[in-house]
């Protein structure tokens, strides 16, 4: 199953007038396609499952996964 997240804005006026939110996540499964609205939240980008905890961030992220492939490299 793929998953995408879209921009409301790009939808014809009656959807953005049932969605009422800027984001949906659409995904398919068997020919149905699902739009999940993606409510407006204080953290912008929650990180879920064994990340939800943490303080790691993005920019945490990409230093330690260049020093994999620094290492690799050698």
């Amino acid at each position: 199953m793929t998953e995408i997240v879209l921009s409301t804005n790009m939808f014809p006026e009656p959807l953005n007038y049932l969605i009422r939110s800027e984001k949906v996540k659409v995904n398919e499964n068997n020919g149905v396609f699902n739009l999940i609205p993606i409510l407006d939240t204080k953290d912008d980008c929650p990180l879920l499952g064994i990340a939800a905890d943490s303080s790691l961030t993005v920019e945490k992220f990409l230093a330690m996964t260049q020093d994999d492939k620094e290492i690799e490299c050698e």
